[in-house]
């Protein structure tokens, strides 16, 4: 997006919020403030402006709490989470660094504290898991807290939170008159953070566990349930669809057919053969070495594999981690989809790059939506209008469900 930070990776990380301005996350004044905060500094500095920005919000929190304005101590304290949860991306990787963990735990204080002075108050739910329990929240729609309504389970990506899924995702359903439901999965938020749970490629079991669960509550309609998923969860939920036949209707944004197959052409480039690029976990040492040369060239892609990748995935170097995401894979599954499913494909993001071959392979009732940089949302998730892809999502949405 390119808005405020000098540095790439901080400017990815720091224009992120920009998705959650039309649902309370951010304003762009804020953004731009922390920006100049940071200026040409570091990590560190970029951590510790967030922190700053996400204190000064909790502190007019409290402020406002002394004052009994209810609202906005809502509004404050879930902004405060958001603040937080941008902080300590930079930091990502193992072993955890105590300052992930102490921003992590006020982003879920705020967020709490904030959730909890929601109309109908709105408190944890962690879902077992046999490596754990997984955060997670059921969020009401807004005015029709009590009725029995469709739902919609929003599943994350590599490194987003249900804070993240809140703005971009979860308010704009509850408007909309869906329940929302959001959680962390395993190698997400505070299974990651906290429980040192890795990712897993049978994201059906996990989502089962949660539809288990979803089913339970008296307000969701049970035939009525929709996956969601952006980023990496544009393959994690379509993967959970081939598994979870309680579904009613899938999104991917965007579909992805796998996560190894966006390393396979560089695989070839740097020498591999077709045939040794079709399975990473066993290219030769040379085609190897040269690709773990080209990742650490690169911060953002040095930040994305080993910080993010290598901890998400519970690995601890470049070959054991190309065999965990060889896993990640709808070979096999696609005919399993039953469900009508959406997927999306946003002009300039390379994580589409394979949506339009895995939605041709779709045989269960299936529509794309596309966008482009002429209407802001060509990029990654489309998060610089992220209010568009809801909308347009959204009445698809009502269509099925």
């Amino acid at each position: 997006m390119g808005l405020a930070f000098q540095n790439e990776l901080h400017d990815e990380f720091g224009t992120r919020p920009v998705a959650y301005l039309p649902y309370g996350g951010a304003d762009l004044g804020e953004i731009l403030a922390v920006g100049r905060a940071v200026g040409d500094g570091d990590d560190t500095a970029f951590f510790q402006a967030w922190m700053a920005a996400g204190d000064r919000l909790a502190a007019q929190a409290l402020d406002a709490e002394r004052r009994h304005l209810r609202a906005s101590v809502r509004e404050l304290h879930l902004r405060a989470s958001a603040f937080y949860s941008t902080a300590y991306r930079p930091l990502y990787g193992a072993p955890t660094d105590a300052r992930l963990l102490e921003a992590f735990r006020k982003q879920m204080a705020a967020f709490d504290r904030g959730l909890a002075l929601s109309r109908h108050p709105v408190e944890p739910m962690p879902i077992p898991l046999a490596s754990g329990h997984m955060p997670a929240y059921l969020l009401p729609a807004e005015g029709r807290e009590t009725e029995v309504r469709p739902l919609i389970i929003f599943t994350n990506g590599y490194d987003a939170t249900v804070t993240d899924m809140y703005f971009a995702c979860a308010v704009a359903a509850t408007r909309r008159g869906y329940h929302a439901l959001v959680f962390d999965g395993p190698g997400q938020g505070g299974m990651l953070y906290e429980q040192g749970v890795p990712m897993r490629p049978d994201w059906e079991t996990v989502v089962g566990a949660v539809v288990d669960l979803a089913v339970e509550s008296p307000i969701v309609d049970p035939k009525r349930i929709a996956l969601s998923g952006w980023s990496l969860g544009g393959h994690l939920a379509p993967r959970a669809a081939s598994g979870e036949h309680r579904l009613a209707a899938c999104i991917a944004d965007p579909g992805q057919w796998s996560i190894a197959g966006l390393f396979r052409p560089l695989a070839v480039k740097l020498g591999a053969s077709p045939d040794a690029a079709a399975n990473l976990g066993e290219l030769e040492p040379p085609v190897l070495d040269r690709l773990w040369q080209f990742v650490m060239a690169n911060p953002v892609l040095a930040w994305k594999i080993v910080q993010r990748g290598f901890w998400v995935h519970g690995v601890d170097n470049l070959r054991d981690y190309l065999r965990a995401i060889e896993q990640f894979t709808m070979d096999g599954r696609v005919d399993d989809i039953a469900c009508p499913t959406l997927m999306t494909v946003a002009g300039n993001d390379p994580l589409a790059a394979d949506t339009e071959q895995f939605f041709d392979r779709l045989r269960c009732p299936k529509h794309l939506l596309r966008f482009s940089a002429d209407e802001g949302a060509g990029d990654h998730c489309e998060s610089a209008n992220r209010s568009l892809l809801n909308r347009r999502v959204l009445d698809w949405l009502d269509g099925v469900l």
